[in-house]
């Protein structure tokens, strides 16, 4: 029994490395040197002439704000995909949309106004609308994907649905807001190490498979495929905890401080927050009203009120109770709290749940 089991996986295993590497030969084909100089030429001869948005030590940068395939064909859908060309320069570039970078061979590297993020194989980089980059030529060997996902993929509620079955924000869903978000999402990136993880692998691989082949009802499959993406990537970052190291790496680790309030919202102080990160309080604060748009107490009561309303919805526990679970000691407080965030009284929302 143990043998069969063992041949069983052997050859489940096989077929999918074989899967992978064909998808891999695919993209090869499509992932050609690119002359930039030619491509700035053709467009400013032709229908969409790129705009410059500024420039970063004298470099310009160029607005992308068109999706093409990977033969040039203009493809503005919510979800486009592509491939990155091999031993090609790439300028300096903002997009309208969120880029996700992964590279399934090799490495990449991202440079952004103020550092330069080498981005690992199969780890994957968000880049938030509006932020300026540029992607160092990779080796001919290498194969990066490029994913752009305009703000008409998702709506926040289904990004929202990741973590919250209520009415209530989550934290970690609200990293996605910034990055999905016209006013919020400028200037910010977020790396995640996956450390090779075969779920999440497999996933972007099936991405892959159903975009170029183009069955019947692929897109919606893509759409719930990178969702199933986004819950595990959450997942693998809530128990990782990387630890933030300072100003220059702010970018790369604020989901790092999001699940820490998630994890510790009962009992949080900025002060111990601020501690365990290596940062001044008054910097952290600072640091968490820019990058989010909120205020350290306005993201701890998020996600007490958050919580709350699934205890709320889920069990029979007096609202009493609750308050205090959550970290309020005075319910008349915590009743006050709620309704400013939901609208109305959490017995009323209880109610309306039931």
């Amino acid at each position: 029994m143990k043998k069969c089991l063992f041949h069983r996986s052997y050859n489940t295993n096989k077929k999918v490395a074989q899967m992978h590497e064909k998808i891999i030969q695919m993209l090869r084909q499509n992932n050609g040197f690119r002359d930039w100089n030619m491509v700035l030429q053709n467009f400013r001869s032709g229908d969409f002439k790129l705009k410059i948005a500024g420039h970063i030590n004298s470099e310009p940068i160029y607005k992308f704000f068109n999706t093409y395939s990977d033969n040039f064909v203009l493809n503005n859908s919510s979800i486009t995909i592509s491939v990155q060309p091999v031993k090609s320069y790439i300028p300096f570039h903002i997009h309208n949309y969120v880029e996700i970078k992964i590279p399934l061979v090799g490495n990449c590297v991202v440079v952004t106004e103020h550092e330069r993020i080498k981005v690992k194989q199969d780890n994957m980089i968000f880049i938030g609308i509006k932020t300026p980059h540029k992607v160092e030529p990779i080796d001919e060997k290498g194969v990066v994907l490029n994913i752009a996902l305009r703000t008409s993929a998702f709506s926040l509620n289904v990004l929202d649905f990741l973590q919250s079955k209520g009415n209530g924000i989550s934290i970690s869903s609200l990293l996605f807001s910034l990055l999905s978000d016209e006013d919020h999402g400028e200037g910010r990136y977020s790396l995640f190490e996956i450390d090779h993880d075969p779920k999440i692998t497999a996933i972007i691989y099936d991405i892959i498979d159903e975009y170029y082949a183009d069955k019947i009802q692929a897109d919606q499959i893509i759409k719930l495929e990178m969702l199933t993406m986004f819950s595990l990537l959450i997942r693998k970052a809530y128990y990782r905890q990387p630890p933030v190291t300072g100003a220059k790496n702010k970018n790369n680790n604020l989901l790092s401080l999001l699940l820490y309030i998630e994890k510790n919202y009962s009992e949080i102080k900025l002060e111990e927050m601020a501690q365990h990160f290596g940062f001044n309080p008054n910097y952290l604060s600072d640091h968490l009203k820019n990058e989010t748009g909120l205020s350290f107490i306005k993201l701890v009561q998020l996600q007490r009120v958050n919580v709350a309303a699934k205890y709320l919805k889920y069990t029979k526990v007096s609202i009493e109770k609750i308050a205090t679970s959550v970290g309020y000691e005075n319910a008349s407080y915590f009743y006050k709290i709620f309704k400013h965030y939901f609208g109305i009284s959490p017995a009323k929302y209880r109610s309306n749940a039931r």
